[in-house]
């Protein structure tokens, strides 16, 4: 248990009444490392005791109060003094007075809204965290409790197998298909890859899962690729005819849940971009044109992953392939 001393004459520290058995997940911090914080999700009550005490018991604290608050809040790494808080509860445990000795105060937040998923990207966090404060007339004391949120869905009733064909007019034919078009984050991709017509010279081709963090708006946009994996699904030349499988498992990657436009602040995407190589070295990337009967291998472009914890494939303009990444509901 971690403490936050003020002065010298007391201590702070905020405990949950559910410690114990409430269950720790591992997140990301702003540094890349990993900690363990309390998992919450949304409409569940967070409840504790905010303790202080006096490290020189006889000798008074003076406050002007004492509240404990939960926020939910966005911060972007390039606007940091600016905190965009989107949930902010507040509890008054004390009326402005003395302290003698050391004291506990109970508070309860009853069936908090926790609308998004807890965050921590390359340009945006989004946190969830309590925050106690003794309330001094120079300055006030804060102790913070970060906790996790995970956002949850259940499985979709409809979820019809993707097929559709892309290629370059007179030299390349391919036929995608997919046994299904929405995926829980421990999920598996499965599929085919036909070969309709080969009059390229191909030796290499793989599955790239990429992050796109979008943060900001209008001509503040500014946008994050990160290459997840790389997965390699075919070595070697393949001729007309032939079928590759496909068996791609995220259970192995570091995802999260596809975020669409958080609080107007940010969104998260991920991408699964195929890759073609020819002999000399040159890239084919699988690319469609949105409404379009006609598709067409060029430029580099992806598969969105979405953020709940099952994948939700549709497919974008220019043959994004797009997850839809949830969290099942069966895991509370």
């Amino acid at each position: 248990m971690s403490f936050f001393s003020f002065g010298q004459s007391a201590e702070i520290d905020v405990v949950l009444n559910d410690a114990e058995t409430r269950k720790k997940v591992e997140h990301k911090t702003e540094d890349g490392k990993k900690d363990k914080y309390f998992l919450f999700y949304d409409g569940e009550t967070v409840s504790g005791k905010v303790n202080v005490t006096l490290k020189n018991p006889g000798k008074r604290l003076e406050h002007h109060g004492i509240k404990i608050e939960f926020v939910g809040q966005i911060e972007l790494y390039y606007d940091r003094g600016n905190h965009h808080e989107f949930v902010s509860l507040v509890k008054d445990l004390a009326r402005p007075g003395e302290i003698t000795q050391s004291q506990t105060f109970d508070f309860e937040f009853t069936h908090v809204e926790k609308p998004y998923e807890s965050y921590t990207g390359q340009n945006v966090k989004l946190r969830y965290f309590l925050r106690a404060t003794v309330i001094r007339r120079l300055n006030d004391i804060n102790k913070e409790l970060d906790i996790v949120v995970h956002t949850l869905s259940t499985y979709p009733e409809l979820n019809s197998s993707i097929k559709m064909e892309v290629g370059i007019e007179d030299c390349l034919h391919i036929e995608f298909e997919y046994n299904k078009s929405k995926y829980h984050l421990k999920d598996v991709i499965v599929g085919k890859i036909y070969f309709l017509l080969v009059r390229i010279k191909i030796k290499h081709m793989e599955i790239d899962i990429i992050k796109r963090e979008t943060t900001g708006t209008g001509p503040s946009v500014y946008h994050e690729n990160d290459t997840i994996a790389k997965y390699e699904i075919m070595d070697g030349a393949p001729v007309r005819g032939e079928s590759i499988p496909i068996r791609l498992f995220l259970a192995g990657y570091d995802l999260t849940p596809t975020m669409r436009d958080i609080n107007k602040k940010f969104s998260v995407r991920y991408y699964l971009n195929l890759v073609l190589i020819d002999e000399e070295e040159r890239r084919y990337f699988k690319q469609q044109v949105w409404g379009g009967k006609n598709k067409s291998i060029s430029e580099p472009n992806a598969v969105t992953l979405s953020h709940f914890r099952t994948t939700n494939i549709t497919w974008h303009d220019v043959l994004f392939f797009f997850i839809n990444i949830y969290y099942k509901k069966s895991v509370i």
